[in-house]
């Protein structure tokens, strides 16, 4: 009976977010504008963001009916934060609309540069923790090194597939090609 009273409260509070975003427009953006753990949608419309809350809204209900309430607690946090960011971005929209695009684009040249001396420091950190946890006794450090080791990898490799995007964009840029 709680949950569905917070459910019902929930429900108002997306349909009044509904609402602001229908005042102000869908506003598409250049790129997805929230964390990809937040939501899953790649779309660059607030309309598509507020069709990812009613969803989850939609899998809480049907959650909170089937006893679940472990998964409840979770999608009631997941819908409260996905409004929360919501209601964030509408709040700035303003602000950014009155700002003028004047940010130089930042040189790819040195962009380039950047990501080549993320990939070799983050090759110079796996190479020494791969070390230690080859020399080290304990198997609780050796874990712990393992688990650092697993993190800098998967850093390692978005590295380098920014460094492919750099390298792409420059080279269809010398080749005068369209950019996109």
């Amino acid at each position: 009976m709680q949950s569905l009273k917070f459910i019902n409260a929930l429900s108002e509070k997306l349909n009044a977010l509904a609402t602001r975003i229908e005042v102000t427009g869908h506003n598409d953006a250049a790129q997805s504008r929230f964390d990809h753990k937040l939501f899953q949608s790649r779309g660059t419309g607030l309309a598509d963001y507020l069709a990812e809350c009613r969803l989850t809204l939609q899998h809480l209900t049907e959650t909170a009916q089937q006893g679940r309430t472990e998964q409840v607690a979770w999608l009631a946090q997941r819908l409260v934060d996905q409004m929360t960011a919501l209601a964030r971005e509408l709040a700035t929209l303003d602000l950014r609309r009155r700002q003028a695009p004047v940010a130089a684009p930042v040189d790819d040249y040195v962009k380039l540069a950047e990501h080549q001396d993320y990939e070799r420091r983050l090759m110079t950190l796996i190479r020494d923790r791969e070390s230690l946890r080859q020399n080290c006794g304990d198997r609780g450090r050796q874990h712990q090194l393992q688990q650092e080791i697993a993190a800098l990898e998967g850093r390692l490799t978005r590295c380098r597939q920014a460094l492919t995007r750099i390298e792409k964009l420059i080279e269809r840029r010398e080749n005068g090609g369209s950019i996109g």
